[in-house]
């Protein structure tokens, strides 16, 4: 299957914690860092997916937001730190590409943000995404 989805990191699960309906799955990604998906528990059945289960993490780039360094006092807890490798800019839009240790991301961002940010490649940066914006795909 081939998909549209651009940002696509393997790692292993190392936690799954269960709830009435959602589930969050802690994720060891191959480069080290780690990230928490908030699925339906039907999904975590269904895929299997358990304590070293290997998976991708799927996230599409309108859902990656960027900042120059960690953010405090924020409900979103994956925060990836990365390296701007590319920038290309459109009229209104901005396609940003961020090397982490393990994979790249792709970031959707407004041109006038890239501006504000100072955003070129080798700024560091840190790629924001919220836990029910990552999806899991079994390998």
């Amino acid at each position: 299957m081939s998909l549209s989805i651009r940002n696509q990191i393997p790692g292993t699960v190392t936690d799954v914690t269960a709830g009435e309906v959602m589930a969050t799955v802690k994720v060891r990604l191959d480069g080290g860092q780690n990230i928490t998906a908030a699925i339906t528990l039907e999904a975590v059945k269904e895929l299997g997916i358990a304590e070293g289960t290997a998976v991708r993490t799927l996230v599409k780039s309108t859902e990656v937001s960027l900042a120059t360094g960690p953010v405090e006092g924020l409900s979103i807890r994956n925060q990836l730190a990365g390296t701007v490798s590319e920038v290309a800019t459109g009229g209104a839009m901005a396609s940003v590409k961020v090397t982490v240790p393990g994979g790249e991301l792709t970031a959707a961002i407004t041109k006038d943000a890239v501006t504000d940010l100072g955003l070129t490649a080798g700024t560091s940066v840190v790629a924001l995404i919220k836990s029910t914006e990552i999806s899991l795909a079994t390998v």
